[in-house]
């Protein structure tokens, strides 16, 4: 049977998961998520190159980042806003999401998240 955390940390405003960020070379950097952080502030607290122009006020893409279907299909759904913004996206695909847009969930431990290549 899987122990996991058990629920004992569920209250800490620092309870962390485990994510992997895939960069456009392929290489994969597991970091600690805090949950209830925007997955772009998680990149940039563990210098993750995403870029985030706009500094998460949803007035750009450059925080594009690309889930596998399944995961994606358990996230919250995306504001017209959003929406506007990811037909500004290269490489856009259908499981693309925003990171100023997506908190961190105990549910997300485990989970790689792959940083399309923009045209840098």
């Amino acid at each position: 049977p899987e122990l996991g955390n058990l629920g004992l940390r569920s209250f800490s405003s620092k309870e962390t998961v485990t994510i992997t960020y895939i960069d456009a070379s392929g290489d994969e950097h597991p970091v600690q998520a805090e949950v209830g952080k925007h997955l772009l502030d998680v990149a940039h607290d563990n210098n993750i190159e995403l870029e985030g122009a706009c500094g998460g006020e949803l007035a750009c893409s450059t925080c594009h980042l690309v889930f596998d279907q399944v995961f994606y299909d358990t996230l919250p759904p995306k504001s017209d806003e959003e929406e506007d913004m990811l037909d500004l996206a290269f490489e856009l695909t259908e499981t693309s999401r925003l990171g100023c847009q997506i908190l961190v969930t105990k549910e997300f431990d485990g989970i790689k998240i792959r940083i399309p290549d923009d045209g840098y």
